[in-house]
């Protein structure tokens, strides 16, 4: 188990490190083509949104086309928040790999991100925790979910995967 453990946190760690070097093509190959990404928002102080079809979610994707879209859209200057990129440093911590379930290997991990925004000459973090559901692909994984939860108190008018 252990060795597996140490597999599937290289695996997340490999994504953080994706995203901090702007390697999209790369980042997208993590996910499966029926991948759900999901960005709850808090319903209370104590409760986040539990169904992305019928409550608010800060970002939501049902499938991988979805975030290529955001992808392109961020390479080809279409998406106005990102036309100055900001640089990132994603840390991720405390990844747990849960015995598997249904033929998905559930994973939580914490994560924070620090992003400096060049245009505002501001230094942002994010933080919060992971819910991965992860599927054996040849010799590595793939993401089947992933459900992120952000736990700032104000979120920032700028929030795009490669922030998350």
């Amino acid at each position: 188990m252990i060795a597996a453990q140490d597999r599937i946190a290289q695996f997340i760690y490999e994504e953080a490190i994706a995203l901090d070097e702007r390697r999209w093509e790369d980042w997208l190959a993590l996910f499966t083509e029926d991948c759900e990404y999901w960005v709850p928002a808090w319903k209370s102080e104590d409760e986040l949104t539990a169904d992305p079809h019928a409550e608010l979610s800060l970002v939501y994707y049902s499938e991988r086309s979805g975030l290529e879209d955001r992808v392109w859209r961020v390479r080809s200057g279409r998406s106005a928040a990102s036309i100055v990129m900001p640089r990132t440093q994603h840390a991720v911590s405390n990844v747990i790999v849960l015995p598997k379930l249904d033929g998905l290997v559930p994973v939580r991990c914490n994560w924070m991100v620090h992003q400096f925004l060049p245009k505002e000459r501001e230094l942002q973090v994010l933080f919060g925790r992971c819910e991965y559901a992860l599927v054996e692909h040849e010799d590595s994984w793939r993401i089947r979910r992933k459900k992120i939860i952000l736990l700032n108190d104000i979120v920032p008018a700028k929030l795009d995967f490669y922030s998350l």
